[in-house]
């Protein structure tokens, strides 16, 4: 029972990593995604925690908590340890990048640390990184970096450089790769840095690229230290958006709206592989909700469409021979539906989708044609 149980939860890993750069190793928390050891052919984007003795833990936990509710894929979470974090994050008066400590420890991170992570766990072609004032607006030095080393970064309440706004701004603007961004602040954040970020705020939210996705948070009543318990959720929540199974309010204010709902779901899936590296099957869910559309617009052949990837994704279940029946029904067939429908008694049921749902429907096509 105790190594059941250990195999289903998320593993905590303490390691030392070997650094050329500071002649010594440096000490990382992992997070372990559950039943990470059974699913040996599975991929994971990571995610990189900056201030590691403190923040690890309430993204692991958030993390956790999403992926395991379907709202973020599962990730691998490392928590970079750092007794001397303002040494880490020290950058020249001069040209305001990093120098000494912060050089080495920039270096650090690309170099030795995801190399590492790399050749000891499974890890899929999506970064994130977090940090917290001085390690947030460190983070964004990657950026300046081409390719960015992370695709995703979640900046709360960070202290920024001087000319980091107007870099930012150049870089983002121009991007050619898909970038996700996000910072907070509060109204009780410190004010010198709670200035520098409502400026980067107005900034970033003026730029129009389609490779770059902007999120911000200005929450209420927070210091600068709470409002990290609340941005950590909302973060996790807007980056992986297009992750999350399809809501009422996507299916509302998306899907009915599109000419082609099929069309939706595959790039919805298309979006999450190429993004993500993630090659997950799709969602019941996201079938049904699929089919609704389908079914307001009498978009009978998307339901054929639909019907056949169906029969792919969940071959031994009536989950596609449904589909096939309805686009059958729709398209004037009535005698090829009921066979289908028929034929697929013997497949398991699904969802909501049950063998009642079949009969009731073939008997009614024999009822109006008299077959």
């Amino acid at each position: 029972m105790l190594l059941f149980y250990s195999s289903i939860q998320a593993q905590v890993i303490y390691e030392s990593v070997p650094s050329s750069k500071f002649d010594e190793p440096r000490n990382v928390k992992i997070q372990l995604p559950r039943n990470y050891e059974a699913n040996e052919d599975k991929n994971y984007p990571v995610i990189l925690v900056l201030d590691g003795d403190y923040l690890f833990e309430p993204v692991a936990g958030n993390s956790d908590y999403y992926s395991y509710w379907e709202d973020m894929p599962q990730a691998i979470i490392v928590g970079v340890m750092q007794p001397n974090r303002m040494d880490d994050t020290v950058y020249d008066d001069s040209n305001y990048f990093p120098t000494d400590q912060g050089a080495d420890f920039f270096e650090f991170l690309g170099m030795e640390l995801l190399p590492w992570l790399n050749k000891q766990y499974r890890l899929a072609p999506f970064n994130v990184v977090v940090g917290h004032d001085a390690t947030a607006g460190f983070a964004n030095y990657y950026l300046m970096k081409n390719p960015p080393l992370f695709q995703a970064y979640i900046s709360l309440s960070p202290d920024l450089a001087p000319q980091m706004s107007d870099r930012l701004t150049t870089i983002l603007t121009q991007t050619e790769q898909q970038i996700f961004y996000y910072q907070a602040t509060s109204t009780e954040d410190i004010p010198s840095l709670r200035e520098e970020i409502l400026a980067l705020h107005q900034a970033l939210n003026g730029i129009e690229n389609e490779n770059f996705h902007y999120y911000f948070d200005d929450f209420q009543d927070a210091t600068h230290y709470s409002l990290v318990g609340r941005a950590i959720p909302s973060a996790l929540e807007k980056v992986f958006a297009v992750y999350r199974p399809i809501s009422k309010k996507e299916f509302t204010e998306k899907i009915l709206k599109v000419d082609a709902p099929y069309d939706y779901l595959i790039e919805k899936y298309d979006t999450m592989q190429n993004l993500f590296g993630l090659d997950d099957k799709i969602r019941i869910n996201d079938f049904i909700a699929i089919a609704a559309a389908l079914e307001r617009k009498s978009d009978w052949d998307g339901f054929e469409n639909l019907g056949k990837l169906a029969s792919k994704e969940y071959p031994e279940t009536i989950l596609g021979p449904y589909y096939l029946g309805r686009s059958y029904e729709g398209n004037g067939q009535p005698k090829k539906a009921m066979r289908t429908y028929e034929g697929a008694l013997v497949l398991q049921e699904i969802g909501d989708i049950n063998k009642d749902i079949l009969v009731a429907r073939a008997q009614q096509i024999k009822d109006d044609f008299g077959y």
